[in-house]
């Protein structure tokens, strides 16, 4: 009787506080269906050079796919755009000509104009070929198609294809010495012979003449065609090859496939091997001339990095610079809108440069207008991505370009005057330029910034002659917006840590009130009280501060979680709906049954600055796994944690870290789930890696240091490997090395869980509800 009423009391204790009808309106098999569990959020919304309405993209039928959606400032709901009437409606990405009367777009292999004033659509062209690299020059639009240049005139139409690019070296049509006396001794010899070529040249000539124009003939050399782009006065043409380095690429096989039998796939090659190497030219159309453009001149070419100290032999005296200059990628010049300047973005690709050149076309000489350099790598917010991609670099005027910069450690936004030779910052300060745009009359930029917290992502607007950054949104969270064509309206996409992405309109006034467009969530989603998470830092041993989202049960707990984000340079920290939204929904299911849940942004996370973002430079799994263990001794010492009850788990970096962790703090972490887990970077592609690790060959001791298969002797706690047999990105054959080293080091308290069907993201809810119900036993065993 007595038990009865202890249990009836424990029951009372329970529902008073809420636990059982908390735990029990979640389920693992429910949220862990993704999108048809949360609902599916509306993307991308854009005003397509409209005032009065704006598109996005939603599907709150729960379809196989996304649909076009129209709404209208003061309409109750947004109305779907029905799929025959897609083709002749405005796209997102349009590109405006000078006085933006005029814009025009690429989709699906058509080609369209649209008309500012009357706002109406015009098809100029539509083939089974796709259409790219848009801009617009003096006589009109130029595009690329099938790997040429064309040339369409508006006034009046008509349309030209400008190059015909042939791969191979322009054949010669010199002979040998012997043969080409032999043809002037013939000549000289015979009437008949003289006659036949005289023939045969007025011919070619009439023949010529009857043409108003001829497609320029360029050849490429060993490589391939890669970017080109047109000048405004359409005489010269600027275009990249790419040649192709003689890499090895993986094979992958699928193992469930329609037709019964396994099949293989060939899949990106390693780090380090033989990568792609570039050039770049500028074809004089009207003199039919070709210049490459010389690299020699560009400051720092030849730089050594400094890693490469550490591979001096013994005696060996270090030279600053290499004899050759370093390979790079030229990305297509900008125009001042008058074409007297041109500006390219130059990257070396060792990462360690971003050049901006002044580009002479008539010369192909280039001058140095701004030089970016890291030891580490050059990146951050809207300077770069991986090693071949641009930031953005355009022009402010007639004589003055901008762009961003971390050369005070942030990226942040400066200008430069190619007539006086002078760079002005417009902004400063510990926080970042997220994305940057301008107004149409170039008096404004309108930015996404962190300026008012690391955790919050807000819409600025800047005078282009800088001072004060007036913030524009209010609401704690994120945004992402697009202008209306007459800047008065505002199309947002608007979260907050426990409400997903929904779209908003807003006028443009600091401050104004938004108005929500789409209600996307799903009764089962909003059922459930889900937690904002507490922001809670701690200092990191070397006394940075480091970020945390805290997720606790009331009354506290002696046992905690700790997820590591994945993606390397991702920001988790913050107060917008998460991209890890089911290892969110995971979090408040882990809370409700007594566990406290951390993550950290980590060296290496986006958000801070450039070095935190370097700060993983030459090794993985140093600063990075010493702020995890640093985070476990917090938790310990502030909230009661005990010492042998604290799991850790992540995908893909965050499955990375799980194993470094479990191998290397074993004395911290006392279960662990690694999920499409790097465990060689000698083994992931080279975009990634070499900018962070360089790459095997030149830089072994830092492959050493970051890999999880060299420090597998140290696991002791039980490890939980969970992976994808379809993972094309950290491809299965990673976590099999690993499945082999463990069995040769005799270790037994680990297991392994695969899935057949599972490329990198996992796709199928039953794969994702069979994961994490692994790792909720994993951590239910052991914590």
């Amino acid at each position: 009787m007595r038990s009865l009423s202890l249990c009836f009391l424990q029951i009372i204790f329970l529902i008073t506080h809420g636990a059982i009808s908390m735990a029990q309106s979640l389920a693992i098999k429910d949220f862990m269906g993704g999108h048809d569990y949360v609902g599916h959020l509306p993307e991308a919304p854009f005003w397509a050079g409209n005032s009065d309405h704006f598109y996005f993209y939603w599907n709150p039928e729960g379809k196989a796919f996304e649909e076009l959606y129209k709404w209208e400032p003061g309409a109750n709901a947004p109305v779907k755009v029905e799929a025959d009437q897609i083709a002749d409606l405005p796209k997102s990405g349009m590109i405006w000509n000078a006085d933006y009367s005029t814009a025009a777009y690429s989709w699906r292999g058509g080609l369209y104009l649209f008309d500012a004033k009357s706002k109406k659509t015009q098809a100029i062209m539509m083939m089974n070929a796709a259409v790219s690299q848009l801009a617009w020059v003096e006589a009109g639009l130029s595009f690329v198609q099938n790997g040429n240049l064309y040339l369409l005139s508006l006034e009046p139409m008509s349309l030209r294809q400008l190059t015909d690019f042939q791969p191979g070296h322009k054949p010669s049509e010199a002979g040998s010495p012997m043969q080409e006396w032999l043809k002037e001794d013939q000549l000289e010899t015979f009437e008949i012979v003289r006659d036949w070529s005289d023939r045969k040249a007025a011919r070619k000539a009439y023949r010529e003449a009857q043409l108003p124009f001829q497609p320029a003939k360029i050849y490429t050399g060993a490589g391939s065609l890669y970017r080109m782009r047109l000048s405004p006065d359409g005489q010269q043409l600027f275009f990249t090859t790419r040649q192709h380095g003689k890499s090895t690429k993986t094979k992958m096989p699928k193992w469930v496939t329609a037709t019964g039998y396994v099949e293989y796939g060939q899949y990106r090659p390693k780090v380090g091997d033989a990568g792609d190497t570039f050039k770049s030219f500028v074809f004089d159309l009207a003199a039919d001339s070709l210049m490459e453009i010389s690299t020699a001149a560009i400051p720092g070419i030849r730089q050594k990095p400094e890693f490469l100290k550490d591979y001096l032999k013994e005696g060996e005296e270090w030279t600053a610079e290499y004899e050759k200059e370093r390979e790079v990628v030229m990305h297509p010049p900008v125009f001042s809108p008058d074409g007297k300047y041109a500006v390219v973005d130059v990257r070396s690709l060792d990462n360690k440069d971003r050049w901006i050149m002044q580009l002479e076309m008539k010369t192909a000489a280039l001058k140095l207008v701004d030089r970016q350099h890291d030891e580490a790598w050059v990146g951050g917010p809207n300077i770069n991505g991986w090693n071949m991609y641009s930031g953005t670099v355009d022009f402010l005027n007639a004589e003055s370009i901008w762009f961003q910069s971390e050369e005070t450690g942030y990226s942040h936004l400066y200008t430069y005057d190619l007539k006086k030779g002078r760079k002005k910052a417009l902004t400063s300060g510990a926080f970042e330029i997220q994305s940057a745009r301008l107004d149409k009359a170039k008096n404004y930029f309108y930015l996404v910034s962190n300026k008012k917290s690391p955790m919050e992502k807000h819409v600025y607007k800047l005078a282009v002659k800088g001072g004060k950054m007036q913030q524009l949104t209010t609401a704690p969270g994120a945004y992402e917006f697009d202008l209306s064509a007459d800047e008065k309206s505002l199309a947002l996409r608007y979260s907050f840590a426990n409400k997903p992405w929904e779209v908003y309109y807003m006028e443009n006034k600091a401050g104004a009130e938004m108005q929500q467009v789409t209600q996307s969530t799903t009764d089962a989603f909003q059922k459930y009280e889900w937690r904002i998470p507490e922001i809670v830092t701690f200092d990191a041993r070397d006394g940075e501060k480091v970020y945390g989202r805290m997720y606790q049960p009331e009354g506290g707990s002696d046992k905690a979680v700790i997820f590591v984000h994945g993606a390397g340079y991702l920001q988790n920290v913050h107060l917008w709906w998460s991209t890890y939204f089911r290892e969110y929904m995971f979090h408040n299911f882990l809370v409700d049954r007594g566990y406290t849940v951390y993550h950290i942004d980590y060296r290496g996370s986006a958000g801070y600055g450039r070095d935190w973002r370097t700060g993983i430079y030459r090794h993985m799994g140093g600063k990075d796994l010493t702020d995890h263990e640093d985070a476990a001794k917090f938790l310990m010492e502030n909230y009661g944690i005990a010492s042998n009850k604290i799991g850790i788990y992540g995908g893909s970096y965050g499955g990375f870290m799980t194993l470094m962790a479990m191998f290397n703090a074993p004395e911290l972490f006392s279960a662990g789930a690694a999920i499409r887990s790097v465990t060689d970077w000698a083994h992931y592609n080279h975009a990634y890696t070499s900018n962070i690790l360089n790459t095997p060959v030149e830089d072994p001791q830092a492959f050493k240091k970051s890999s999880p298969i060299y420090f597998a002797e140290g696991l002791q706690g039980p490890l939980l490997i969970l992976h994808g047999m379809e993972d094309d990105n950290v491809q299965f054959q990673d976590v099999v090395r690993l499945n082999q080293k463990l069995i040769e080091l005799g270790k037994e308290n680990w297991q392994m869980a695969l899935y057949p069907v599972e490329p990198h993201g996992f796709r199928e809810a039953a794969s994702w509800t069979d994961e994490y119900k692994r790792i909720f036993k994993l951590f239910e065993e052991n914590l």
